[in-house]
């Protein structure tokens, strides 16, 4: 008779998600909201790409999907040149759009825009700037990070290159979270992930901001 324990070791570890911010942009050491906002990365940015590459190729990655946007296309090219593996890019998986706070520095938005802010702190449905829900953007971006991980092998793994704000929403919505609660996930350094694991109730949080060393967190979603 085979126990519980053993048919679990039977079913292998599931599948895998990695979802992995892209590298240092300037906006980001600005503190400047970047939101859809094309902005390039940094010298600094496209080394943090490089040396998280070799870490994340060292998994195996079954597949690389990611945001169109310049910062994250140039940190999942990183990843592909040691791997091999074609990228495919979704602009579902792009960072939230914000309207008018884009371009403007973290103190500029609390200056001008500080009622609206801390509304969005406190978890209720914002349109910061005028632009996306945090719900709509998990409903663009969850979508697309399900269709590619379902064409992984058994106890394959994905790598989802994207933004922090898109990566925190998608993750809560992955989970089942209330959308109130998303802010409760901290968000992501520069060029660190969290990887999501396939349970028997869903996907789990199995790691978060993971990397190196702790880093600030510089970013839309802070």
């Amino acid at each position: 008779m085979t126990s519980s324990r053993e048919a679990s070791a039977g079913k292998g570890r599931g599948r895998r998600i990695i979802l992995w911010r892209h590298g240092q942009t300037s906006w980001n050491v600005e503190r400047r909201f970047q939101g859809s906002t094309d902005v390039e990365l940094t010298g600094t940015g496209l080394a943090q790409a490089r040396r998280a590459a070799r870490l994340l190729a060292s998994l195996r990655p079954d597949a690389v999907v990611a945001s169109d946007l310049r910062r994250a296309a140039a940190t999942a090219a990183e990843l592909a040149t040691l791997t091999g593996l074609d990228v495919t890019h979704d602009e579902g998986l792009r960072e939230t759009y914000a309207g008018v706070w884009q371009g403007l520095t973290h103190a500029e938005i609390i200056a001008r825009y500080g009622e609206e802010y801390a509304a969005w702190k406190r978890g209720e449905p914002v349109r910061r700037g005028g632009g996306e829900l945090e719900t709509e953007v998990a409903d663009r971006a969850a979508p697309v990070v399900l269709r590619h991980a379902e064409k992984l092998p058994e106890d394959g793994t994905l790598v989802v290159v994207s933004h922090g704000g898109t990566i925190r929403t998608t993750i809560g919505r992955l989970l089942g979270l209330d959308p109130r609660n998303w802010e409760s996930l901290g968000g992501l350094s520069n060029c660190c992930w969290s990887v999501l694991g396939e349970g028997a109730r869903g996907w789990r949080l199995l790691e978060h901001n993971a990397g190196t060393l702790p880093e600030p967190v510089l970013g839309d979603d802070d």
